[in-house]
């Protein structure tokens, strides 16, 4: 887990000064703190150099491209995994940001080939598979997370490329004559004639949703798309797809065999992601998804020796601290947990924005932050249990998707919500695609509403609802693959974001290709039903988390991973920081409407859900355009 930048001039300006690739880095150091390195690439005459990236030594030559790395070392942690990394003959400059979890299984065949090998990290192993097999095959054999770039002397090319779920970021910024790429958009800001502009065209996408899919409110910045590599050549941009989800689920599995298969996927990925040369743990809420993988985790260690890290509220409403607790004493583990308050949550929150380069999505982002801190002191290296909701059906709105949705409970509270806007409400809920996007929608139409007069409905899902549209399968099928495709990114980056602000490498054994494949393939009758007479969602799992740690602790109601929102909002630090930071900045700014936000503040202990979820989202977006925009 690193952080790497760069720029490609297409144009006659070429760089001397490792000046300001050297301040592009820095700005990222927290992704790498261990080691830097900067390759100067001239496209002309076919060369390169090393340059220094912790002083002012100039490139000897003129280079259009120029690379930069910053090394968190987990894999060697010798000077050989220096990156970027050339190859033997000097026609390929490389640089991985991730871990590839199969990377070892290659090394004997490429040795037969007679390739050699100086160290001991996955990315020589993966460079030696580039130079063996091409971009196009070598990029399908990779199982991990990871941003990529490539520059190959003798094709004249840079490649860019993106895991197939978007575990790693890789953000691009193409502006006339020039490309920029980097692991955090931050790192653009010493290029020259370079400024932060907002791109607001997408804006009611991001207020119904939080998030814009692979994209950001920046001019010119785009998340790489998951799945997909770029081929940049004499300032040609080409985009080239080598995964696609949709081809997923076609080989439905037995139900007398389903159980086995999830529970062997879950246990051989948890073990592939346990290398590492430096100390491994796991990050534990108590849920269902956390605690398997800490269950595999442990069983791959001697007893007593994995470390879980965990956030915990007084309030046991948002608190799982008792299911940690029964995690940590089954498993001998050595459990340390953390309490987090709202003095705190408002110490980082402008920290976290910084760092997340957003506006932050979900309010528990800042326990992610907290957590990400405290494990620093114990362990480099996190397992999570991200991914498992959406390939294995593990929210409620699953569930809802498979039942008659008219003049149930769901439907009538949303229309009595919305009824200032009920042609709206009933235009989407009659229509399934436009539904089943909407029920990943935060707060509601009239929450929109109210922050901006002129919200559009229709711009804010149209995008999805066409994508969803293309999506093939049953709808239990459909919905999970467009959850992975919409919902999942963004949480993603939440834990890369908030896991490297403190040079932590966050792992995801539920996003394995092997796992992603095996759960898309398990029928939805297995993962949707009732139990004591209850509707379940991700059932299959709950029956193996059952078998570890008893069906009381695996059935009971999903909690997530909660923030007292009313408590935390009815602070002093929270009141005096809304009427004199936050308030006044989106009243100057213009966008949205401050009245009504007014008076749900300053009426915070009888706000609604939607109306809590609302003073959120303004919050995070205010703190972030205060710092990104002004």
């Amino acid at each position: 887990m690193c952080g790497f930048t760069g720029y490609y001039y297409f144009n006659e300006r070429k760089d001397t000064s490792n000046k300001i690739i050297r301040e592009m880095l820095s700005i990222q150091k927290h992704r790498g703190p261990d080691d830097s390195g900067v390759v100067g690439i001239n496209t002309n005459t076919k060369s390169f150099e090393h340059a220094s990236a912790s002083n002012d030594a100039s490139f000897k030559n003129e280079n259009n491209i120029v690379f930069g790395f910053n090394r968190l070392s987990i894999l060697d942690l010798s000077p050989m995994g220096h990156q970027p990394m050339v190859s033997p003959n000097e026609k390929v400059i490389f640089m991985l940001n991730g871990e590839i979890y199969n990377a070892f299984d290659f090394k004997p065949e490429l040795e037969q080939k007679g390739y050699s090998f100086k160290s001991t990290s996955d990315t020589e192993i993966v460079l030696h598979l580039y130079t063996e097999y091409g971009m196009e095959k070598m990029i399908s054999l990779l199982n991990g997370m990871f941003a990529l770039a490539i520059y190959d002397l003798e094709l004249d090319t840079l490649f860019l490329a993106r895991d197939r779920f978007g575990i790693k970021p890789l953000y691009i910024l193409h502006e006339e004559g020039r490309l920029a790429f980097g692991s955090e958009m931050k790192s653009f800001k010493p290029l020259p004639n370079f400024k932060f502009e907002s791109d607001f065209s997408k804006l009611d996408e991001f207020l119904v949703f939080r998030n814009v899919i692979n994209d950001t409110l920046f001019k010119n910045i785009t998340n790489c798309i998951p799945g997909t590599y770029l081929t940049i050549k004499e300032g040609v941009i080409q985009r080239h797809v080598f995964y696609e989800l949709d081809k997923e689920g076609n080989e439905t599995i037995q139900p007398k065999n389903a159980k086995e298969s999830l529970e062997n996927a879950l246990q051989k990925s948890v073990d592939s992601q346990m290398v590492s040369d430096v100390k491994l743990g796991c990050q534990l809420s108590g849920g269902v998804d956390s605690s398997l993988v800490s269950y595999y985790a442990a069983k791959s260690l001697n007893e007593g020796n994995l470390e879980t890290i965990s956030i915990i509220f007084k309030d046991q409403k948002f608190s799982e601290e008792k299911y940690i607790d029964i995690v940590a004493a089954q498993l001998s583990l050595q459990a340390h947990k953390y309490e987090m308050n709202a003095n705190y949550y408002f110490e980082v929150l402008e920290k976290a924005i910084w760092h997340f380069e957003h506006p932050l999505n979900h309010p528990n982002t800042i326990g992610i932050y907290l957590l990400s801190q405290e494990a620093k002191k114990h362990v480099t290296v996190l397992l999570s249990g991200e991914g498992a909701d959406e390939c294995l059906a593990g929210y409620s709105r699953f569930s809802r998707a498979l039942q008659f949705p008219y003049f149930k409970r769901e439907f009538l509270g949303g229309l009595k919500r919305n009824i200032k806007f009920a042609l709206d409400y009933l235009g989407y809920f009659f229509n399934p695609n436009k539904r089943m996007v909407m029920e990943t929608a935060f707060g509601s139409l009239t929450t929109a509403h109210s922050l901006k007069s002129n919200f559009n409905l229709k711009s804010a899902i149209n995008d999805r609802v066409q994508l969803l549209k293309k999506l093939n399968g049953n709808t239990n099928l459909r919905q999970r693959k467009y959850e992975l495709l919409t919902y999942l990114p963004d949480l993603l980056m939440r834990q890369d974001k908030m896991s490297m602000a403190h040079s932590i490498e966050n792992r995801v054994p539920f996003l394995d290709n092997n796992m992603v494949t095996t759960s898309l393939n398990i029928p939805s009758e297995l993962l949707i039903g009732k139990h004591n007479g209850k509707d379940e969602n991700k059932v299959l799992l709950k029956d193996i988390c059952a078998s570890k740690f008893g069906e009381s602790f695996a059935y009971r109601d999903k909690m997530g991973f909660g923030i007292p929102l009313q408590h935390f909002f009815s602070s002093s630090v929270f009141q005096e920081k809304w009427k004199t930071q936050v308030a006044p900045g989106i009243k100057k700014r213009g966008l949205f409407e401050l009245k009504e936000l007014n008076s749900w503040v300053n009426n915070i202990s009888n706000a609604s859900p939607e109306q809590l979820d609302a003073i959120w989202l303004m919050l995070g977006f205010e703190l972030w355009a205060q710092q990104y925009l002004d």
